[in-house]
């Protein structure tokens, strides 16, 4: 099901990012729940499958199968909320835990400003191509849409 938005951005403010987060909080909710069952049944399956000859002779075959028909199309569904999210100008970091980035720039510097599902708003930012545990705090000037002091994006 697709949900109507906007259009993409290329680079958010912190108020623009936090004020997408209805949205994007549904899609991630979404991709998030179906990325740890998809996780969760590819590892299932594969624990039946080991030692395995996948014919037609096998009594579960056809069981087997359907769960590998099921499982390509929730991977089609995850590559659609990849593409909502993309959409609206948002990047998806790490789908089980929900956490997504989005362009940025302070101090004329491109940075990414990080949510993840559950925080309530976008209080972290990174530079670009860095580990999520590269995650800064914002501080309360950026917050307040203030510019940033240059010590904020060491």
């Amino acid at each position: 099901m697709s949900r109507k938005h906007r259009g993409r951005r290329e680079s958010f403010t912190v108020s623009e990012a936090n004020a997408t987060l209805p949205l994007v909080r549904v899609i991630v909710g979404d991709l998030a729940a179906l990325s740890r069952e998809v996780i969760e049944r590819r590892r299932r399956l594969s624990f039946l499958m080991a030692g395995r000859d996948p014919n037609d002779g096998d009594l579960y075959h056809q069981e087997l199968v359907q769960i590998e028909d099921e499982l390509e199309k929730d991977k089609r569904q995850l590559r659609e909320y990849v593409e909502e999210l993309r959409a609206i100008g948002v990047e998806l970091i790490n789908g089980p835990e929900g956490l997504v980035t989005f362009p940025s720039t302070l101090e004329d510097r491109k940075v990414c400003l990080s949510w993840k599902l559950g925080e309530r708003e976008v209080l972290y930012w990174h530079p670009p191509g860095a580990a999520v545990a590269d995650r800064r705090p914002l501080t309360a000037d950026l917050l307040a849409g203030r510019t940033c002091k240059t010590s904020a994006i060491r």
